[in-house]
């Protein structure tokens, strides 16, 4: 998941491993497929696009429900007070979010945030899953 020449993150790798891994060993017919992805948001330039492409062509049909967390300073809370800020994987899956009811995306800011953020991702809700 890292590139060396870059020095950044390639995030794709991991949902192109996730996509394989569901292919191979979890029939959707036979496996409610949750996933949960928590980051710091860093993601080489020019991947987020494709995270994107492989969230909306074909994990998001597969996934009863997909759940990202970003994990940021908390000194810069205050930069990040509003969902359209951010960094380039946060832009990017905000485009995701729109469109797949059972895509959720929170930030955690400070040790006393994670139970709750979870807590509220992983709540008990009706089925979000869209049709394909």
């Amino acid at each position: 998941f890292y590139h060396t020449e870059s020095g950044g993150t390639v995030v794709s790798t991991a949902l192109e491993e996730m996509h394989r891994i569901i292919e191979q060993r979890y029939p959707v017919a036979e496996w409610n497929i949750y996933a949960a992805q928590a980051s710091d948001g860093d993601n080489f330039a020019t991947d987020s696009e494709r995270c994107i492409e492989l969230l909306d062509r074909k994990l998001m049909r597969l996934c009863q429900y997909f759940a990202y967390v970003e994990i940021i300073d908390e000194r810069e809370s205050h930069i990040f007070g509003s969902t359209e800020n951010g960094t380039s994987l946060w832009r990017a899956y905000n485009a995701v979010d729109g469109k797949w009811p059972n895509f959720q995306m929170r930030r955690i800011a400070a040790p006393a945030d994670i139970y709750p953020v979870f807590r509220e991702l992983f709540a008990r809700q009706p089925s979000l899953r869209k049709s394909a």
